[in-house]
């Protein structure tokens, strides 16, 4: 009864300023989205696959050989492998002079993502940067010094790619739509905080329901208010 009575009487409190549990979420969103729309500068993914290691088959009198279960997995291996020679300072610097790109090769190295895809012998280069063209063409001349790279440092050509990286149409960041979401949220919890700290700041009694939960004294008369 006690648990159900305090919770009645945070439900009270809310209630009592209910008016910042709308202005203050509201506030938020509308910051969220002035900033993401007018601050933010919109980022671009450009990406590009490629194929690493030897072949799965090869045609032998008119017949293709069974698939060898050993050579999938030391692929997959050498996709880990190929994927730190790919972000490493010597192929970004080679990245930086083929393109003709003026920055540093850190700069470099911090917009490049790349990761083996999932149980296959493929490796995902991808280039994140505020213009979309420039992020297509460092993220396939990235694949291009790699291939080379790969010739000079391994001794073998076993890289070849599947997919180049086009132009993207549409930014992956902001995201408007989420982060106004998550600005709603913390202006809620924000809120809710606020109407808790006012109230502990706030020592006047206000109706003779509080003056004798507060007192346990029953009220005897109440002071009709006048707006004159």
């Amino acid at each position: 009864m006690e648990q159900e009575l305090d919770l009645r009487e945070y439900l009270e409190i809310i209630a009592k300023r209910k008016k910042l549990l709308i202005q203050v979420p509201l506030v938020a969103v509308i910051v969220s989205a002035i900033i993401s729309l007018f601050f933010l500068k919109p980022v671009y993914e450009a990406s590009t696959t490629l194929m690493v290691g030897k072949s799965l088959a090869a045609k032998k009198d008119g017949a293709i050989d069974v698939v060898d279960y050993n050579t999938i997995l030391a692929n997959k291996q050498l996709a880990k492998t190929y994927g730190e020679i790919a972000k490493s300072r010597t192929v970004a610097q080679a990245v930086i002079e083929a393109s003709g790109v003026q920055m540093e090769v850190e700069e470099l190295q911090k917009m490049i993502d790349v990761a083996p895809v999932k149980d296959t012998e493929l490796l995902k280069i991808s280039v994140r940067d505020t213009d979309p063209r420039r992020a297509a063409l460092l993220a396939n001349t990235l694949a291009k010094e790699f291939s080379r790279r790969v010739i000079e440092i391994m001794k073998v050509d076993n890289v070849n790619i599947v997919d180049p990286a086009i132009v993207p149409a549409k930014p992956i960041k902001p995201r408007l739509v989420l982060n106004m979401v998550a600005a709603g949220i913390f202006g809620l919890i924000a809120a809710v905080l606020l109407i808790f700290l006012l109230e502990q700041l706030d020592t006047t009694i206000k109706t003779k329901e509080e003056a004798e939960r507060l007192l346990d004294l029953p009220v005897l008369g109440v002071i009709p208010r006048s707006d004159e």
